[in-house]
């Protein structure tokens, strides 16, 4: 399995992002797909997941104002960040498993 980012970017606080990560190769019909975060001197973090059965998780801190979402048809999962804080300011990467791929990452600033 290939996963594939896009959607990182420089972003004003309060402002919002929308990240999405494709999935290719042989894609199981029971799976789960999320979202991880690493910022600078930290150790990396889930953000959220969804299972290919919708059910997601979220971290606390982003309780409210991150969605997560996937397209099965299109084997894509979307994170959708809004009212962003520079604490969110992180390398985000995805990941699909079982049984554990990862993709590359993907910057986000959130600064004025």
């Amino acid at each position: 399995v290939q996963l594939q980012a896009f959607g990182g970017g420089l972003v004003q606080p309060g402002g919002s992002l929308r990240l999405s990560c494709a999935a290719s190769g042989s894609i199981s019909s029971i799976n789960i797909m999320a979202w991880y975060r690493q910022a600078p001197g930290k150790q990396r973090e889930l953000v959220a997941q969804v299972s290919s059965g919708g059910r997601t998780v979220y971290a606390d801190g982003v309780k409210g104002r991150f969605t997560i979402s996937r397209d099965n048809a299109k084997n894509t999962v979307y994170l959708q960040m809004n009212s962003l804080k520079p604490e969110d300011t992180a390398v985000y990467s995805c990941r699909y498993y079982p049984p554990d791929y990862w993709g590359q990452g993907t910057l986000v600033t959130v600064s004025s």
